[in-house]
């Protein structure tokens, strides 16, 4: 039986299977199949030079002849920009959908817009960012993750939430991601963990569980804060390009 696969938001999965389409590693078919996911449709609007929605292969061919050379993700959260280098606007949008896509090479962004079953991603200017370190995200999400793990034992996870506990517990066995070929294993083993992280602090926030004073809410808050966005910083890593290992 296969391991089950971790489900990535949709900036990181156009940011891997775009730049594995661009660099000639997966057919189209391939590329469409792995975006969309369980998605019905991604469509694109407001690419330079089109008045039209494009479909995500057309956009895609318009952004390889404006000189796209790669795609990377974005997942930034109030007040934690991450992947993000500007200007304003590109900013909002993307800190509004909680993801975004930066085309190296094009001076673009897009910002996916989900409707329904659907997803429109909107073209905007985007700059050049600073991205994380792929070694640093991951130290710092294994430092992250051991540090939340003892702060919500001292908070008796097991009581008000026995099913993170067990997460906890067994955080070597995580659903794998699916990825094309090109990107590095060990960004593809970044990436799992970072979903990894992510699915527990939101499940861990998803209500205030048996928390019993304001104190109990924001000692969970501020245990969990710092694992969710060591989790998005790996995942920006893994799903950038840019600073990718070389080989």
């Amino acid at each position: 039986m296969t391991a089950p696969s971790a489900s990535l938001p949709a900036s990181c999965r156009l940011a891997w299977w775009g730049t594995a389409w661009l660099r000639g590693h997966v057919v189209t078919d391939f590329l469409v199949d792995a975006v969309l996911g369980e998605d019905a449709t991604h469509a694109v609007a407001g690419l330079p030079g089109s008045d039209v929605t494009e479909t995500l292969v057309g956009a895609l061919g318009r952004l390889r002849s404006a000189g796209a050379t790669a795609f990377g993700a974005a997942l930034p959260a109030e007040g934690d920009p991450v992947g993000l280098g500007g200007p304003r606007d590109f900013n909002t949008a993307a800190l509004e959908a909680g993801e975004a896509v930066v085309v190296t090479g094009t001076g673009l962004g897009l910002v996916p817009q989900r409707v329904g079953a659907a997803v429109a991603w909107v073209v905007l200017p985007a700059q050049r960012r600073q991205l994380p370190d792929v070694g640093e995200a991951d130290r710092t999400l294994r430092a992250t993750l051991l540090e939340a793990a003892d702060g919500l034992a001292r908070l008796d996870v097991a009581r008000w939430r026995p099913e993170v506990a067990d997460r906890l517990m067994n955080l070597r066995r995580r659903a794998a991601v699916d990825a094309p070929a090109g990107v590095p294993a060990r960004c593809v083993e970044l990436a799992a963990r970072g979903v990894q992280a992510m699915e527990i602090a939101d499940l861990a926030l998803e209500d205030d569980g048996g928390a019993v004073s304001a104190y109990d809410i924001e000692a969970r808050r501020a245990t969990l804060q710092p694992l969710a966005r060591a989790g998005r910083h790996a995942l920006v890593a893994a799903c950038s390009p840019e600073v990718w290992p070389p080989g």
